[in-house]
């Protein structure tokens, strides 16, 4: 393969059979060669095929400054989430959480350390992404010597959560997401005054509803407000789950200046009613 341009010492890109732009590493492969010259093969360790060109682009600016050894680590918990989580990733992922855990490691050597105040929360309401996190602590304790705090996995895990929900635009919105959902938990517990049985399935199902409604109201969308009769029916039935409802419509309405319509407005009462069906 011949080099189409150099970034450092141990990292060249070139082009593959199919066209497209490949990002090789590997100890000393860039070193004294230029543009056109030929990369020896066997020492090449790591491979990225990056398909958009803008987040290539961000992807080769970031190489030029962060170690190959923290690059090689992303890539191994990216690989790691792959499996856990079962998804396929927006490709910005190699971007934020490369760039995030750069940070992260420069800031540790600085004896800078950032608390995330949701991170009990992200645990629970994203346990697989916040395993994926604890991993990561693991792969950089045992790749690299460094030992962060468990709020650095809350915040790897809302990166993996990010590349699931990225609306196209770069829009980040994990962290909204999980603080809106929190406050909406804490509003209906205080309303009942109460804790919920957090292992349940009426409880998960309760939070993922939760989670696709932030991702609602966060992008400006809504249910269209066809089930007026149906509410009715579920406001007589389930009095006190549908005033809790309307409690969380204030709450909402007034925090974020937005209208929960009637559909949205009947499948939270479901909801709330499942969860407190035992109360």
């Amino acid at each position: 393969m011949k080099i189409k341009g150099v970034l450092n010492n141990n990292t060249a890109i070139s082009v593959n059979q199919n066209g497209l732009d490949v990002l090789l590493m590997g100890p000393g492969i860039a070193f004294g060669k230029k543009k056109g010259q030929d990369i020896i093969l066997d020492k090449v360790e790591k491979t990225f095929i990056i398909k958009d060109k803008d987040t290539l682009n961000k992807f080769t600016d970031l190489v030029i400054d962060v170690p190959m050894a923290e690059i090689m680590m992303a890539e191994k918990v990216i690989n790691f989430a792959k499996l856990k989580l079962g998804k396929q990733f927006n490709e910005i992922i190699y971007v934020n959480l490369t760039d995030h855990m750069h940070n992260t490691i420069k800031q540790k050597h600085e004896g800078i350390t950032l608390r995330n105040p949701l991170k009990w929360d992200v645990a629970r309401f994203y346990p697989d992404e916040y395993a994926v996190g604890q991993k990561a602590l693991a792969v950089i304790k045992n790749d690299l010597g460094i030992e962060l705090e468990d709020d650095e996995a809350a915040f790897i895990a809302l990166h993996f959560v990010n590349a699931e929900v990225e609306n196209g635009n770069g829009q980040n919105l994990a962290y909204d997401v999980t603080k809106i959902v929190k406050e909406i938990e804490d509003t209906v517990k205080a309303y009942f005054h109460t804790e919920f049985d957090e292992t349940s399935l009426n409880y998960y199902r309760f939070i993922t509803h939760l989670k696709f409604f932030a991702q609602r109201l966060l992008a400006g969308k809504h249910y269209e407000d066809d089930d007026d009769d149906l509410l009715v029916v579920i406001k007589q039935r389930y009095t006190k789950a549908f005033a809790c409802a309307q409690q969380v419509q204030a709450f909402v309405q007034k925090s974020y200046n937005y209208e929960i319509s009637s559909t949205e407005l009947l499948y939270l009462t479901v909801h709330i009613n499942r969860l407190i069906k035992n109360l």
